[in-house]
This record gives C-alpha cells, structure tokens and sequence, in this order.
C-alpha cells in the first residue's frame, strides 16, 4: 500500500514553495479582471512583486469575521468569485449567516488526501455524517472520497437510529463526521450488540481530545483529524506520524499576528491565513480566525509541507460548536429581540466529550417563562440547542465579550 497520495507531498519544501508561488502568479493575473475584490485587495501592489511570503505580507489580509458585511454589500460571495453564480455547482449557506461557493472539478475542496492520509483507500465504503443541508461539509468530503473511488452513503445528521440500520446493512468501513457523532454512533452500535465495521475515521468541525481518541481507538476505529473551513476546505491534516497536521498541497499558509498582516516568527502562535489557488475562488491572504503555529521540521511520515500544531482557539470570538460557527451577531441579535435584558454571554463548555451552550442573560425579577422563550430564542439563532441561566444585572463582566469558550485546549 502507497505511504503517500503522490509525489507532491514528498517534494523538497523549496520546490514547492517556487511552484506554489509561480502558480499563484499565473492565478491572479487570470483572474484580476474578473474579481472585483482581489483587485480591491492589490490595488496598488503589483503581481509581479509577490514571489515570496516575505513580498506576500504587503497584500492585507481578508477576514471570515468580515464576510457577513463583505458579502452584504456586494452580494452573494462580496466579489471574491471569478465567476458568476450560475457557474458555480453549488451555493451554500454557513451560520452569519456567510454564503459559501462550490466550483467544478474533482476533489475540488482538496479532502483525498486527508481521507487518504486516514487509510481510506479506493472501494472503501464511507460513512458521511456531516451536513449536506445548505452547509458544505458533507459535499466537502464526499468529493473527496469520489475522488478516491469510495462509495459514499450520504448519513448527514440526526436520524440516528436509521444510520444504525443503514451501518449494519451496508457495513461501511470509513466514517468522516465529527467525533461526538462517531462516539454516538458506536455508543449505539455496541447497544444494538451489531459488530461494528468502521475500521477508519476522519473527524473534523469539534475538539477531539485524547480522552476522545482513546476512547475511539478502543473501539477499533483508528482515527485521524483534519482541520478544513467552509471557504477553503482542508486546510491541514493528520498523518500516520500523529505529529501536526500536515498542510494540504495547493494552499500557502501563514501565522499572523492577530489584527493584522504580519507574519508572526515559526513557532509562535497567531491567525491562520491561508491563500488558495483555486481559480473559480482565489482567496489571497484569507484569515480564518483560527489560532496555530507552525511545528517546526518535516514530519516524520516524510511528507514535507509545513505542518500546524491544530486548533488552539480563535484570534476572534466567533466559535465553532458541533462542528458549527456561532458568530457574535447571531447573539445580539437575540438582545435586539429582547431590549430588557442587559449583557448576553454564550459560555461553550465541554461535558461528556459533548459541546455544550449556556447563554448567560442578565435580568431583574425573570419571569419564570424566559429562559424557556430565550431556549426558543438561541437555537432559532445558531441552528442549536442550549440551555440558558439567568443572572442579576451587572453581574456579568463589563469586557466586551458575547462568547466565553471555556472548552479544554487540545
């Protein structure tokens, strides 16, 4: 069995940045016509000049927290495509809410190799249980996985008692979902007394800690992790190595410091950038509001790309919980709804390796009805259940923050 998908993860790492970069040339100058926002983003900086990251970090960085207005104003993809909607395959819908295009071409999210990188192999049937409702991880996956020649069963989410009965009868040997649903899932397999035939797994869209890993891992299932967004897909992924996420090929990722274009020393944490050459969506510079490093050295599976540490917070408080965002905005505009309350935070914890939300809503004499209407109120907004718990007015810090993640790092 190949270590490796190909030859580009084994190339010296100055050859690949020489052709990342002459790619990135020959992208934007055929795309620069057609983008009014890359050309927005250059405008006064040559393409010509940008033929290393040090010339790199003169082009200002776009941010995801940006994109709701971004896309507000120039509707629907804030002209960031090169194309017209009606040439795209898909257009999707992520939490903001933030619209999402899906371009022609195979593994056009960029996920084989991290499927790859997890054992799946050709003919491996593969579970999918992310989201094909408007979101694209399910398409994010399942393109990957054509693209290895896997059959795919189309799970999505919920529904858990017939993805038992479709796990028994189809027995698939690949699962892709987050990993609270995996650790369901085999919870109900191992209940049902069905042997279980999920042999490989890539996980993605929540924490999955080694307590989770372990856990996993004692089933039988041996796990991977891949680190992927709605705009960009996979980012970085996990090896046999089990040291970093290793970056996926086409894409130039940097560490920035928070709040701006500067390129932060290897080692140390920031933003996680990422320019991808794709030609239909040529984000240049595209922060992601994720924190990371760079581990220094080649990883020992021998592919050389860089690799990141994972996922080590957010350099904004806009935070993913069960594999989904939840955007500051969604919760004031829970208080716009509600003027009589005073200062709203959603607390993101971990219990039972489950993500779980509390909005923590300042009120006087609550009426015994409102945490049950603001229940209402919360999952209307962010597509999720959570609880809410009413506290006294000013008891909540004066420090600006709508969303404490108080999650476990790692």
């Amino acid at each position: 069995m190949p270590a490796h998908f190909d030859a580009e993860e084994t190339r010296a790492p100055e050859v690949r940045e020489k052709a990342l970069f002459g790619a990135l040339h020959t992208l934007l100058a055929g795309v620069f016509e057609t983008t009014p926002a890359l050309r927005q983003q250059l405008d006064g900086i040559s393409i010509d000049a940008i033929a290393d990251r040090q010339a790199l970090q003169s082009v200002p960085v776009i941010r995801k927290g940006d994109l709701v207005a971004l896309q507000a104003k120039a509707p629907p993809f804030a002209g960031l495509t090169s194309i017209s909607a009606g040439r795209l395959k898909r257009l999707l819908v992520s939490p903001g809410p933030i619209f999402d295009p899906e371009g022609h071409g195979k593994d056009w999210w960029g996920s084989a190799r991290a499927l790859f990188a997890a054992g799946i192999r050709s003919e491996d049937i593969v579970h999918n249980a992310f989201s094909y409702h408007l979101t694209p991880g399910g398409y994010i996956m399942e393109s990957g996985a054509h693209a290895l020649g896997c059959a795919v069963i189309p799970a999505g989410v919920g529904n858990t008692e017939q993805q038992i009965e479709a796990i028994a009868a189809l027995r698939p040997s690949g699962y892709v979902g987050t990993p609270d649903f995996l650790k369901i899932l085999l919870d109900r397999i191992a209940e049902a007394g069905i042997e279980n035939p999920i042999k490989r797994a890539l996980v993605s869209g929540a924490a999955f800690p080694p307590s989770l890993q372990q856990e996993v891992a004692g089933r039988g299932v041996d796990a991977y992790q891949a680190y992927a967004s709605a705009e960009l897909g996979v980012i970085a992924y996990e090896t046999s190595a089990r040291s970093g996420l290793v970056v996926n090929e086409g894409l130039i990722v940097e560490i920035v410091r928070p709040g701006t274009d500067e390129a932060v020393a290897e080692g140390e944490v920031g933003e996680v950038v990422v320019t991808r050459l794709s030609a239909e969506y040529p984000l240049l510079r595209f922060g992601t509001g994720d924190l990371s490093r760079i581990v220094p050295g080649v990883s020992p599976c021998g592919r050389t790309n860089q690799r990141l540490a994972g996922w080590m917070g957010r350099a904004d408080q806009r935070t993913k919980v069960k594999g989904m965002f939840v955007d500051p905005a969604q919760i004031a505009a829970i208080a716009k709804k509600y003027p009589e309350l005073g200062r709203l935070r959603l607390v993101v914890t971990r219990e039972a390796e489950q993500d779980h939300m509390v909005l923590k809503a300042e009120a006087g004499e609550a009426a015994t009805e409102l945490p049950a209407i603001l229940e209402q109120a919360l999952q209307a907004s962010t597509k999720m259940k959570g609880r809410v718990e009413i506290v006294p007015p000013d008891s909540l810090p004066n420090d600006g923050k709508v969303i404490a993640d108080e999650r476990p790092a790692g």
